[in-house]
């Protein structure tokens, strides 16, 4: 099983020929490849996969995404995160199938 989070995107910046972000799930952040979602600027929400944004969306509906992981016991609380009991892609959603963040 493989999933795409959301995050917000918090920085930018151009290596090569590569654009980067910096996104941020909850209190981790994360470098990731921008190159899917070019049009994507500082403070919108992106979905994640595997090191990438591979679209835009916007904040509430982040939000929504964020509320069902909750809800389904998917979304590890970031205090664990904190007290280092859970890596940093756990920290952003565990998934109790199986290896779901590659």
């Amino acid at each position: 099983m493989c999933l795409a989070v959301p995050g917000k995107l918090v920085e930018t910046q151009v290596i090569g020929d590569n654009r980067l972000g910096v996104v941020q799930f909850g209190g981790i952040r994360r470098s990731v490849f921008l190159d899917f979602v070019p049009d994507a600027k500082v403070g919108d929400y992106v979905l994640v996969h595997v090191g990438f944004a591979i679209s835009r969306l916007d904040e509430e509906e982040a939000h929504r995404t964020y509320e069902l992981l909750e809800h389904i016991g998917m979304l590890e609380t970031e205090d664990a995160a904190l007290a280092g009991e859970l890596s940093t892609a756990e920290a952003v959603c565990s998934i109790r199938a199986g290896d779901a963040i590659h």
